[in-house]
């Protein structure tokens, strides 16, 4: 179980790397990436980056790789930042959570309305 120092390291490698990406990466690829969460390794050595991206599936595969494309430039801007000894190597990762809970949503809607839609049918009946 990562400890305190993790968390808030996590957190602020997260925030760091949202303004990197917003206002330092000058791929037009990235503009529509959002960094949703940071997952340190227990050494701190390497962080998986979860990014959402809005766009197309294509949009989405060209965001992810500018983004590793521009990923050691983004971690030296990172090191500046965080002034660590090391700075974690990143690993940029699609986060589809958006997009599952758009899903999960729509099949429950569409149930909810099958539902109704059968409740009519016997009330009329």
């Amino acid at each position: 179980m990562p400890g305190r120092r993790a968390e808030r390291l996590a957190e602020q490698i997260r925030e760091e790397l949202s303004l990197i990406i917003g206002g330092e990466v000058e791929d037009p690829r990235v503009d529509s990436v959002t960094v949703t969460g940071v997952k340190l390794a227990a050494d701190l050595r390497t962080a998986k980056i979860y990014v959402s991206v809005l766009g197309t599936e294509d949009e989405i595969k060209g965001s992810i790789e500018a983004l590793k494309h521009a990923r050691g430039f983004i971690r030296y801007q990172l090191g500046i930042v965080l002034r660590m000894k090391h700075t974690p190597e990143l690993f940029f990762v699609y986060d589809d959570a958006d997009a599952r809970a758009a899903r999960i949503e729509e099949l429950l809607s569409k149930e909810l309305a099958e539902a109704k839609e059968r409740e009519e049918t016997r009330i009329d009946d």
